[in-house]
């Protein structure tokens, strides 16, 4: 995951977000990610929250199950808050860490970090101002001291 929060941050920087308006979390598992979420969503000093996780198969189960149970509740911590949550969760459908395949995967990941980056700082912007979305370059500018100003990753 190192390489998503790599994209991630990077873009946000690129953004106008600085990196130390960004507070990462670590929990125990993906499976902790809803609740996590939920505590630090339910104080209300954070404009945004991203759950990040790469849910691979060789545990006690299924990753497609875990990967859908943490998204689920992602989005109901999201629905219950008020506060915008984003999924970085990825689930390949086949995870091989061989040097082959490493390339991709980090190239993938990166390309995730950016698209949760400008989703993060659109909808931040859309909520500010409801009515008005528009692109993440344009949001940005809506609200200087409010958009990223904390914006939360929990990682597994």
């Amino acid at each position: 995951m190192e390489n998503a929060l790599e994209g991630f941050l990077r873009r946000m920087v690129q953004l106008g977000v600085p990196t130390d308006a960004v507070d990462f979390f670590e929990v125990p598992g993906a499976f902790e990610i809803p609740l996590f979420a939920k505590r630090i969503a339910t104080r209300g000093d954070y404009a945004a929250i991203i759950g990040s996780a790469l849910v691979v198969d060789g545990g006690i189960y299924r990753h497609e199950f875990v990967a859908q149970a943490v998204v689920e509740g992602l989005m109901r911590v999201q629905l219950e808050t008020d506060t915008p949550v984003f999924s970085m969760v990825l689930t390949p459908h086949i995870f091989r860490a061989e040097e082959h395949m490493r390339g991709f995967f980090a190239k993938l990941l990166i390309e995730k970090g950016d698209e949760v980056a400008d989703a993060c700082v659109r909808a931040v912007g859309c909520l500010e101002r409801p009515g008005g979305c528009m692109s993440a370059e344009a949001a940005r500018h809506l609200a200087p001291g409010r958009v990223g100003e904390r914006l939360i990753s929990t990682t597994a």
